[in-house]
């Protein structure tokens, strides 16, 4: 079964618009680390780190439910920070610098907490803004 032309709109739409936030939370991102410094930087960049890897995952899966994206966005942000233990992000890290923004250095379980709280709240926005953009349709 074919999806129907507008639902294919839908979908072009909310993929357009996950972009433009990528953009912006990549902008914030940068600017956090580069400027910031301290525990509430840290904290921040790694909640954006999620927010971005939430907005990655949904214009991949535009059709998923928020909630099956925010759970992936938890899994895969644990699965990264876990694998900082193996030493290798931080080899990586000193052959290409830009590793280090990808998938940082050195573990640190705090983290994980700020990855939850990016999760939760790029979810909890994006069920919002999907209510409302069907409601705006059915009206």
């Amino acid at each position: 079964m074919q999806p129907s032309p507008d639902r294919d709109a839908t979908v072009r739409t909310r993929r357009r618009r996950l972009l433009i936030a990528a953009a912006v939370v990549i902008v914030a991102g940068l600017a956090v680390h580069l400027l910031g410094n301290g525990p509430v930087a840290d904290f921040s960049g790694d909640a954006l780190y999620a927010v971005l890897v939430y907005l990655v995952i949904a214009v991949v899966f535009a059709r998923a439910a928020s909630w099956a994206i925010g759970a992936a966005t938890v899994v895969v942000c644990t699965l990264i920070e876990l694998f900082q233990l193996t030493g290798l992000p931080g080899a990586w890290a000193e052959a290409f610098w830009p590793v280090r923004l990808v998938l940082g250095t050195g573990f640190d379980a705090r983290d994980l907490i700020a990855y939850a709280v990016g999760a939760a709240a790029a979810t909890v926005c994006d069920l919002i803004l999907t209510r409302r953009s069907r409601a705006r349709r059915a009206a």
